[in-house]
């Protein structure tokens, strides 16, 4: 180890926004002159980039900072820095909570992580960076944590304050990067070799809605499809209420978007819809669904739903499971409502005791697996296009990796792949949340 060589260490929680930033917050760690460590007790910099969308999350978070005391006990120059989604919630709460944490950032204020451990090495105080009237975007280096798979921000904030939801009051107003900044980093991370990117929002389908140059989401997928050396483009996540023919007309004519869409219902009635704030029907939801499949034959959907929303009846819950025989989706996934503070719903009326929604929530998962081994087995003896991710992590002689319908596939390694690797791979048995098969060899097409 060279002599004072600094490390970082970081840990994320939550959405793939929060990896996003997280990436953000190492490049600016790294011009700093620190590097990444896996071990904490090596770390000058602990950043924990937190989640709040559920208790657990939480209740994770604060343990973990618990943990992390000694730490700094042993060490008083050892930073700790509390980021994203919690941080902006709770603020200065956190300094009182633990008063060994040194920094608190909010979900805007990535941008002043290099100003804040400066003033932290020079002063030694708590610093509190949460002001969410400054712009959501900046100009900041990146340490991708991935080699071949690449998150880009299009978006940020959410406009719908669904009322079991904390995202707008932790995220703030959507705001919308300019097409011309998107396509810019997409050109860049395909010039460092990336094959996939993941454009990220917390509701993608309302992007440039706040842009004067009166682009969209369907404008912005088209443009970032002429890119050479992408092969393929991600999205999520989407909102029924924004989600439009064009959007999936673009959808289904541009060359490298997936034909996987994630769709949250969230439930399958609409008198509860309504109490959710989803801002649609159960009937306007099933028409995009039968428009995309009419337009993208192989269409893989997935979906979130909830169980135990707050004056959800049987008869209510009934409607789900009725919608999701229906709807047959790929994949479902399930949550029981957790309430959240400062959200509506966390203080209506009407409150499902915790045995009735862990009851519902199973016949939920008994009703989609049905569904998802159906899709599953389909795919038997179908050969894939699938990008090579490595080892999986309890088997490191079988590897796995991606349909372009976001289907892993495992398959025994015989050494004739490497990592990022396109290769061809056929489906031997369909299981319920993974398929098995074999890397088929040009000798055997």
């Amino acid at each position: 180890m060279i002599q004072n060589e600094k490390f970082y260490f970081i840990q994320t929680y939550g959405c793939q926004m929060n990896q996003s930033d997280s990436e953000h917050y190492a490049g600016q760690l790294e011009e700093l002159g620190y590097r990444q460590t896996d071990e904490l007790t090596m770390a000058d910099v602990i950043l924990l980039n937190t989640c709040c969308v559920r208790e657990t999350a939480e209740d994770k978070t604060l343990g973990k900072i618990g943990e992390l005391k000694h730490l700094k006990d042993e060490n008083p120059d050892l930073i700790i820095a509390v980021t994203g989604c919690m941080a902006q919630e709770w603020q200065d709460r956190l300094f009182k909570r633990a008063p060994h944490i040194d920094l608190v950032i909010g979900t805007h204020n990535i941008h002043t992580l290099i100003d804040l451990i400066k003033e932290r090495q020079q002063k030694k105080e708590h610093y509190l960076a949460s002001d969410m009237h400054v712009p959501a975007f900046h100009e900041l280096p990146a340490k991708r944590f991935q080699k071949f798979f690449a998150w880009i921000p299009i978006m940020n904030g959410c406009n719908n304050f669904c009322t079991y939801c904390i995202v707008p009051y932790v995220r703030g107003r959507e705001v919308s990067r300019p097409v011309q900044s998107v396509v810019e980093e997409v050109r860049r991370v395909a010039d460092a070799g990336y094959k996939e990117i993941t454009l990220l929002g917390q509701n993608v389908n309302s992007y440039g809605k706040d842009l004067s140059s009166h682009d969209d989401f369907a404008s912005l997928l088209r443009a970032v499809d002429e890119i050479d050396g992408i092969e393929r483009i991600r999205y999520m996540t989407s909102h029924p209420k924004d989600m439009n023919y064009d959007a999936i007309d673009a959808i289904a004519e541009c060359h490298k978007v997936v034909n996987h869409m994630h769709l949250p219902i969230q439930c399958g009635n609409d008198a509860l819809l309504k109490k959710m704030n989803r801002g649609y029907t159960v009937e306007h939801y099933m028409d995009l669904v039968d428009y995309a499949r009419k337009r993208i034959p192989d269409l893989v959907l997935t979906t979130d739903i909830i169980v135990g929303f707050p004056g959800e009846t049987e008869d209510m819950f009934m409607d789900t499971l009725q919608f999701l025989k229906r709807c047959q989706y790929d994949m479902a996934y399930t949550f029981m409502y957790s309430p959240r503070t400062g959200t509506p719903a966390a203080t209506m009326e009407d409150q499902i005791p915790q045995e009735v929604k862990s009851s519902r929530l199973q016949r939920l998962m008994d009703v989609q697996n049905v569904y998802s081994l159906k899709k599953n087995q389909a795919m038997e003896r179908h050969i894939y296009d699938v990008i090579v991710e490595g080892p999986t992590k309890n088997d490191k002689n079988h590897w796995f990796g991606r349909t372009t319908g976001n289907k892993m596939i495992i398959w025994e390694n015989d050494g004739s792949a490497a990592i990022g690797d396109t290769v061809p791979v056929m489906v031997d048995k369909g299981q319920t949340w993974v398929l098995k098969g074999h890397i088929v060899h040009k000798s055997n097409m």
